[in-house]
């Protein structure tokens, strides 16, 4: 039996490989197979079975891709009702891959559909060898059961009772291959390592210390990050069956003169480079999300989802990645991308905004200053917030920017701030969209503050933190 992990940076998401001598499955597939396909062809194996382990929130599948390059059988849970072909599979059910059983635990508590793949190397004993846990067991950290609204309470009891009843009575020696890693926002504290033991969890993951179902519930339920728009639209892509890539447009090459004329109709405008180079220079109401970080889970929580979209890339070459991480958040509508990014746009005249940067002395000597010379807008999620933050800054996460626009003012400045400056420059481009002016981001973000000495400490160890534990 042999496993190959892979890893998606941006979503955190991991996936699998499990090969015998001539077959193998694919479990949880991103939707860019080609990686499958050349590592199966590299070790002479032949991808019979595809396993889904629920319907994925947070980004959509590869399975009807995979399926349509291999001819490989799907195998999901019964209870997701999916719509595509499929061998539908619940608690009790197994099957075989050469000296492999797969036996199916139905776990709802992430989602009402999660189910994991206890593994069996039948070669070498009766023992389960792995579980392939989906979202429902992290390493240090169990699936968000808040994702359906007014069910998180009962999804959480689910939850603890799966974990405690079927999960945790695995063998202590069992590997625990989950769907995700730290970053993730299926999860609230997960752990750097991406491979763990069934022991080790019983020993060391906080939310399995709980000693009570209502403690556990409490615990998990408090503090929870709150969940992207694009999570219940992916889903139900999963759930229907994602397009394949044959079947989507392919991102058409645009001179500035044809670009313009999209700027009257409804085209998202997504320009991915970094704040100071977006600032620098950008159209007016393009969304400013920079493409090496969290680009798909900020473009899939905040572009409309039904708009074609038309990219203001660096360079030409970017565009083939910056697609395929659109399309693993279910924006398949790339049309086209201005040839040879802002400069052909610049040097033919045509109107750009600005948004400018100041930097973290600037900003502290107007602080300590005492005069109201500008207002600060810190755009980062509240545990960030919570952990630290420069004394009287407003707090507007950057989804909220979308709604609260009307509660800023142009009287002074607003000084954008987060962790480096990257969600500072999507707040600000979202803002401008909706008339407001006066906008700066506050360059090196609270990384650069807290480098530069000016976190404000803890009156009671004098250090620099927020909250300790998740849990």
């Amino acid at each position: 039996m042999y496993v190959e992990q892979f890893y998606v940076d941006g979503i955190a998401h991991l996936s699998y490989l499990v090969g015998g001598t001539t077959t193998c499955a694919i479990i949880d597939p991103s939707r860019d197979v080609e990686v499958y396909i050349q590592a199966a062809r590299k070790m002479g194996l032949q991808i019979t079975h595809i396993l889904e382990t629920h319907l994925h929130a947070d980004f959509i599948s590869g399975h009807m891709e995979l399926a349509k390059s291999t001819g490989a059988t799907l195998y999901a849970p019964k209870s997701g009702k999916c719509a595509y072909g499929h061998v539908s599979v619940k608690e009790g059910d197994s099957f075989d891959l050469e000296d492999m059983r797969f036996e199916v635990l139905d776990t709802p508590g992430h989602t009402p559909d999660c189910i994991c793949y206890v593994v069996t190397d039948t070669s070498r004993g009766s023992e389960p060898f792995a579980l392939f846990s989906g979202d429902t067991l992290f390493v240090g950290d169990v699936g968000r059961p808040d994702l359906f609204p007014g069910r998180g309470d009962e999804l959480a009891s689910s939850l603890y009772s799966n974990l405690q009843n079927k999960i945790m009575k695995l063998p202590e020696s069992c590997l625990v291959y989950p769907a995700h890693g730290a970053g993730s926002l299926c999860g609230k504290a997960m752990g750097a390592m991406r491979v763990s033991t069934i022991g080790y969890e019983l020993r060391h993951n906080p939310a399995l210390q709980h000693k009570t179902e209502e403690a556990f519930k409490k615990a998990l339920l408090s503090g929870m990050p709150e969940a992207p728009d694009h999570f219940a639209r992916c889903s139900e892509i999963n759930r229907r069956g994602p397009a394949v890539f044959s079947d989507l447009p392919t991102p058409q090459r645009l001179t500035p003169a044809a670009l313009e004329k999209l700027l009257d109709t409804k085209h998202t405008l997504l320009d991915p480079r970094d704040y100071s180079a977006f600032g620098g220079a950008h159209i007016p109401g393009a969304w400013n999300i920079d493409a090496k970080h969290n680009f798909s889970t900020f473009a899939g929580w905040l572009l409309p989802p039904d708009q074609p979209i038309v990219l203001i890339p660096a360079s030409d070459e970017q565009v083939p990645e910056l697609t395929i991480m659109l399309r693993r958040v279910g924006l398949d509508n790339v049309v086209g991308y201005l040839a040879g990014g802002m400069n052909p746009w610049i040097t033919g005249g045509r109107p750009i905004e600005r948004i400018p940067t100041i930097t973290i002395r600037e900003v502290q000597n107007s602080c300590e200053s005492g005069a109201s010379r500008m207002r600060l807008l810190d755009v980062r999620a509240m545990n960030e917030y919570k952990e630290s933050n420069i004394e009287g800054a407003v707090h507007m996460p950057v989804p909220e920017t979308r709604t609260r626009f009307g509660e800023l003012d142009d009287d002074v400045p607003t000084v954008l701030v987060c962790k480096s400056g990257a969600r500072a420059s999507t707040a600000g481009s979202i803002l401008q969209q909706h008339g407001v002016k006066n906008l700066m981001v506050m360059a090196g973000g609270m990384v650069g503050w807290t480098s530069a000495g000016l976190t404000r400490k803890c009156a009671t160890c004098a250090l620099p933190h927020g909250p300790r534990t998740a849990y």
